[in-house]
């Protein structure tokens, strides 16, 4: 399946580029999340006249992600968790917790934007995660686990 990209997508191209794809993924992910067209000749037409409004679009896009990359620079949050003596949680803390915890100190962020590689922390202390707020741009936070009094 031939398609258009719409915007930046990772690991696959960049705005603007003609890409083939496995037609479930683009059925299913790409064209309807907005990031893809069908690469007929009348939507390329299209594609060239909209160009620029797209190039504008996606510039906002990554200018927005950078104002909030520098919000969260050197920025921590701390979450309460019950634990064991040894330090060891009851549950595990995953990325819907960290985004409600940025959220509520006030930095918006969304669970899907949380990257954990290494799966949910299951610990007390001191973590680095990283956070992906564009396909260009990436931020380590830190998150503090602490025993629930």
């Amino acid at each position: 399946m031939e398609l258009i990209l719409l915007q930046k997508v990772k690991n696959l191209g960049n705005l603007g580029d003609k890409v083939k794809v496995k037609p479930g993924y683009g059925r299913n992910y790409l064209v309807p999340q907005g990031k893809a067209t069908a690469a007929t000749a009348a939507n390329l037409e299209e594609f060239e006249k909209r160009r620029a409004e797209y190039e504008a679009k996606a510039n906002q896009q990554l200018a927005g992600a950078e104002a909030r990359k520098a919000q969260l620079e050197n920025a921590s949050v701390t979450i309460k968790a019950n634990a064991s003596p040894e330090g060891k949680l009851f549950g595990s803390v995953g990325p819907r917790d960290i985004a409600e915890a940025f959220t509520n100190a006030g930095t918006a962020l969304d669970k899907s934007e949380v990257v954990m590689s290494e799966g949910p922390l299951r610990n007390i202390g001191e973590f680095d995660v990283q956070v992906h707020l564009h396909a260009d741009v990436h931020i380590a936070v830190k998150v503090i686990i602490a025993a629930d009094e």
